[in-house]
């Protein structure tokens, strides 16, 4: 771990713990004291054992993405490549810091460097796929049961918005596959206007980059149009396995904590927060994450279990990927140390 990446890593925790603390201290009474004595610990490992079944899943998306397009990656190597991805995606703003994890260990597993970034960039593609239809499916339901749920007007609005982004992105992703000028054009317009003040050069570099960026998207695209479509079919099911199994964790903590589990109002709410982690404005999400949750789930659970319910979610969710993001962390960088002293070992002279 370089200086850069603790600087990072205290901001995160940091700005997280204060956070915290706060949401503690001003939920906190004699009902929360209640709902932690009828905490059961079984709650919160299944709860954890969930989260864990969910990144093997993650792990077999990619595995199953691989090999369709012709290699083979061992599934612990992958699973080990998700956790140690989980350290870098945790100090770093939209997690963005995961990528380059998962790109060097597909490409250390013998996977062409170009396939290794396609597998990636396709991921991010069926989580946005994933988060569309899932929006559309949850509020299908909710409008089934509008009685029942009863949710406020602001949560409808929000909810509503959110998913009609999540919609549009998607469909603007279907006509750029058949047009890529589409793509750039947009990509160039909203560019254009996050760079008004910029100076003509750096302008013109970063639409060069922009335009590189929606090459190498189409280039992913075309690799498995053209041979993986299995392990894309396969991978969009892993990633709606994967979300959802994610997504239930909200309601098993809240059974837990003597609240109703809202199991689709916590669907479309972890949706919304899933969305709004992506926009990079802290590391991990820290801070960003705490306030979206007490916010959304403030609207429909009891106020003397927020403090908790974010604190638990959390640690689930952040610290303990941290935690095995370090030891994966760790088992990389031996490996790589060891395998440095074997080129030198083979490259002295006999």
């Amino acid at each position: 771990m370089n200086q850069e990446h603790k600087k990072w890593i205290w901001i995160s925790i940091g700005l997280s713990t204060f956070f915290l603390i706060g949401l503690l201290y001003f939920t906190f009474d004699e009902s929360t004291l209640i709902a932690l004595k009828n905490l059961s610990p079984f709650i919160i490992l299944l709860a954890l054992t969930i989260h864990v079944i969910a990144l093997i899943f993650w792990a077999l998306r990619i595995k199953v993405m691989a090999y369709s397009l012709g290699y083979r990656v061992g599934l612990f190597h992958c699973i080990n490549l998700v956790f140690a991805n989980l350290f870098l995606a945790a100090i770093t703003p939209s997690q963005a810091g995961g990528e380059p994890v998962r790109v060097h260990e597909l490409y250390r597993a013998n996977v062409k460097l170009g396939d290794a970034t396609a597998i990636v960039i396709m991921e991010r593609v069926l989580d946005g796929v994933i988060f569309g239809l899932g929006g559309a499916i949850t509020l299908f339901l909710l409008g089934t049961a509008w009685k029942e749920v009863n949710l406020p007007p602001l949560v409808n609005t929000v909810i509503y918005l959110t998913w009609a982004v999540v919609t549009i992105g998607v469909v603007l992703f279907a006509l750029s596959v058949r047009n890529p000028l589409i793509l750039k054009r947009l990509m160039r317009t909203i560019s254009g206007f996050m760079t008004k003040k910029w100076e003509m050069a750096r302008v013109e570099r970063f639409m060069e980059k922009v335009d590189r960026e929606v090459d190498n998207f189409h280039f992913s695209l075309g690799k498995f149009i053209g041979m993986g479509k299995f392990g894309l079919f396969l991978g969009l099911i892993f990633t709606a396995i994967f979300w959802f199994l994610e997504f239930i964790i909200a309601s098993i903590l809240l059974v837990g904590l003597g609240q109703d589990p809202y199991f689709l109002e916590s669907i479309v709410s972890q949706l919304i927060i899933a969305i709004i982690m992506m926009i990079p404005l802290t590391p991990g999400g820290a801070g960003v994450a705490e306030i979206s949750i007490s916010s959304i789930y403030g609207l429909f659970i009891s106020t003397s279990v927020i403090g908790v319910f974010v604190l638990l979610w959390r640690m689930i969710l952040y610290y303990f990927n941290i935690g095995i993001g370090l030891i994966s962390g760790l088992i990389i960088v031996r490996r790589e140390v060891e395998s440095e002293r074997g080129n030198q070992q083979l490259d002295k002279p006999q």
